[in-house]
């Protein structure tokens, strides 16, 4: 077993450490606010190590990727791929600074002996960021700026003979990815966007998955980019106050973290954290 669900009990993660970050590039709405080369980079291999001592302090192990390469946006590691029971997808990036990742990854995920069961390529592009579990059997993937028809439909062909369900959800490029925008936080509970497709939330409610909604800006504060960690818990960022209390009131334990200058890059908790090993509860 590799990654049962969205919210099983999460046992091992990959993560990357951050490198080059100055070298990384404005290629998305969030990182166009700020000068890449006025990153603190000290600041944020302490929130990288931060992320990681909090996983580990909740028992979940964590399997590093540390590069010599120049990997600026790395360590952003969901990206690269999806992973489901049975192995992982290797995902094709769609901007030129990532691609030179994919090789990268896919000699880790060989290194962890987790089987590849399909890679995207020619015309398409997918990215992980764009993969979520709905239930065990039931995958989303958005199409918004880093996923087009062509990677879905490969997904797709790849995960159909598997037994599993896929559905697209078209949305805004500006929003990049679905785990921006949407995220599942419990087997019935999940935290979006308030404009979220009607046939998204159409299927939600055909699934019977509650939906906690916020507002546009949330987006682009990376509020709904949490990290479900299983037993209704999930690791959110300190600052999304209002979000974190909504959950809260639904009976979830938020484990907060302070990120601030990580985010520069354009990424969340959600976008650094790549699912080794969920259990079914």
């Amino acid at each position: 077993m590799y990654v049962a669900n969205g919210t099983g009990r999460l046992e091992k993660v990959l993560l990357s450490k951050p490198n080059h970050v100055h070298q990384a590039e404005q290629i998305n709405e969030i990182s166009k606010n700020w000068n890449m080369q006025h990153i603190d980079e000290g600041r944020v291999l302490k929130e990288f190590q931060d992320l990681r001592t909090l996983y580990e302090s909740l028992g979940i192990s964590v399997e590093l990727m540390d590069k010599d390469e120049i990997l600026p946006h790395a360590v952003f590691a969901r990206d690269f791929g999806g992973c489901v029971n049975e192995g992982y997808i290797l995902g094709k990036f769609k901007n030129g600074i990532r691609l030179p990742e994919t090789a990268a990854y896919e000699e880790k995920m060989a290194e962890l002996g987790v089987p590849l069961l399909g890679e995207v390529s020619g015309t398409g592009v997918f990215e992980g960021g764009d993969f979520a579990f709905l239930d065990g059997r039931t995958v989303a993937i958005g199409m918004l700026d880093r996923t087009n028809a062509e990677g879905f439909g490969q997904i797709t062909d790849i995960l159909k003979p598997l037994g599993y369900e896929v559905h697209s959800v078209e949305m805004d490029p500006r929003y990049l990815h679905l785990d921006m925008c949407f995220n599942l936080v419990a087997p019935k509970v999940a935290i979006g966007y308030a404009d979220l497709p009607e046939a998204f939330v159409a299927l939600l409610k055909r699934m019977e998955i509650e939906l906690i909604t916020d507002d546009e800006p949330a987006i682009f504060r990376h509020g709904y980019n949490v990290q479900a960690i299983g037993c209704d818990e999930v690791i959110s960022l300190a600052q999304n106050r209002r979000i974190n209390e909504k959950m809260r009131k639904k009976g979830l334990t938020v484990h907060e973290i302070e990120l601030t200058e990580l985010l520069k890059l354009g990424g969340g908790i959600h976008c650094m954290t790549f699912p080794l090993r969920r259990m079914n509860a």
